[in-house]
């Protein structure tokens, strides 16, 4: 079938997930085009033949914390630059592709193209998590308000849709109809590894999508014994470049995967594939959601709930030498999860192609 598949471009985990799904689309003889906005264009332009960049929304962030007005007003900027483009591909798409299927890894203008022609919509991502399931009292009734503000964002993006595939390592109970969990979708990269295998290091990864968190620095700099190998705070470096126990690496992929998988642990932010990760290859992980996205605040207090790792919302000593010390506990906790790489996911994507293909009388509502 013709598939159109739009990708959100703000966080790289959606790139990367997509990638999987679109080149398992594409070795089942589908044809994809793809619509992608900001750095993940560049990803799946690598990968893939018939990649869109389109205006997306980009995150501004400072001190691991989201600049809501320098956020607005660059966002404000590029959408003036950027919409007669997204308007010339929607139009293009229309008169050339023809699609059948639209899916959508939280990405608005690809849903609604298909919206606006009545196409089947399937959404496959983490966030719809936040909308479509029940989450514990308990477990959220401290951050109430920003829950509520995050799920009506989430309700109103991509409404409506045929079905949504949403991805997670937690399970909490379904309030919504014509939606399926699924576990988290991983690289073939990391699926590859031998667990079992993996002889583990000494050092704890540090991964940071922000370049300006510097008084983390400060933190790692208190732990002299214990070497950190520190990903995204030094930009643009080709080499290590070494500052006493802290290693700041250039990003590789390959590289990236063998410190993950060997570490001792993790040190990163909330982000959701990078989380996933960890808990798949069994490393516990100490999570500090940016400010202001409570997504990733939802996924540490689920990661520190099933004792896979810690939700903290500042990083302190404290916070690091408790990783350090309860490190063998969590990751026997870890052993507890389960996933047989991308099968079940893969599985339910297929299934939901075929109803269509068979003409289900499922309305598109």
């Amino acid at each position: 079938m013709r598939i159109l598949y739009g990708v959100v471009g703000e966080g790289m985990g959606h790139a990367t997930r997509s990638r999987v799904m679109i080149q398992h689309l594409v070795d089942g003889g589908h044809e994809v085009e793809i619509m992608v906005s900001g750095r993940a264009h560049d990803v799946l332009a690598r990968h893939f033949e018939g990649v869109h960049l389109i205006h997306g929304l980009r995150l501004v962030y400072e001190e691991n914390t989201v600049k809501k007005t320098r956020t607005a007003l660059e966002n404000l900027v590029a959408l003036g630059e950027g919409l007669p483009h997204n308007v010339a591909a929607y139009f293009e798409l229309l008169d050339r592709f023809a699609p059948q299927i639209v899916i959508s890894d939280f990405e608005s203008w690809a849903w609604g193209y298909g919206k606006s022609h009545r196409l089947p919509v399937i959404s496959i991502d983490n966030m719809q998590i936040i909308n479509r399931c029940s989450h514990d009292e308990a477990l959220i009734g401290p951050h109430d308000t920003a829950f509520r503000l995050t799920r009506a964002v989430v309700k109103t993006k991509l409404p409506r849709c045929w079905h949504y595939l949403v991805t997670t390592f937690f399970f909490p109970p379904l309030r919504k109809e014509r939606t399926t969990l699924v576990p988290p979708i991983l690289r073939d990269e990391v699926i590859a590894i031998d667990r079992a295998a993996v002889e583990r290091g000494d050092h704890v990864l540090v991964y940071q999508s922000s370049d300006s968190h510097e008084s983390l620095i400060d933190v790692l700099g208190g732990f002299p014994d214990t070497d950190f190998l520190v990903y995204g705070l030094r930009r643009g470096i080709e080499s290590n470049v070494v500052e006493g126990n802290i290693i700041h690496r250039p990003f590789s992929e390959t590289d990236f995967i063998h410190d993950l998988a060997s570490a001792r642990a993790v040190v990163a932010g909330g982000g959701f594939s990078l989380m996933s990760e960890a808990v798949y290859l069994g490393v516990p992980m100490l999570s500090v959601p940016l400010a202001g996205q409570f997504e990733q605040t939802l996924n540490g207090l689920y990661l520190e709930r099933l004792g896979y790792g810690l939700h903290r919302a500042d990083l302190g000593a404290d916070d690091l030498a408790e990783l350090l010390a309860r490190a063998d506990e969590l990751r026997a906790n870890l052993t507890g999860h389960v996933q047989d790489g991308n099968r079940m996911v893969f599985d339910h994507l297929d299934r939901l192609i075929a109803d269509i293909e068979d003409g289900s009388d499922r309305p598109l509502i």
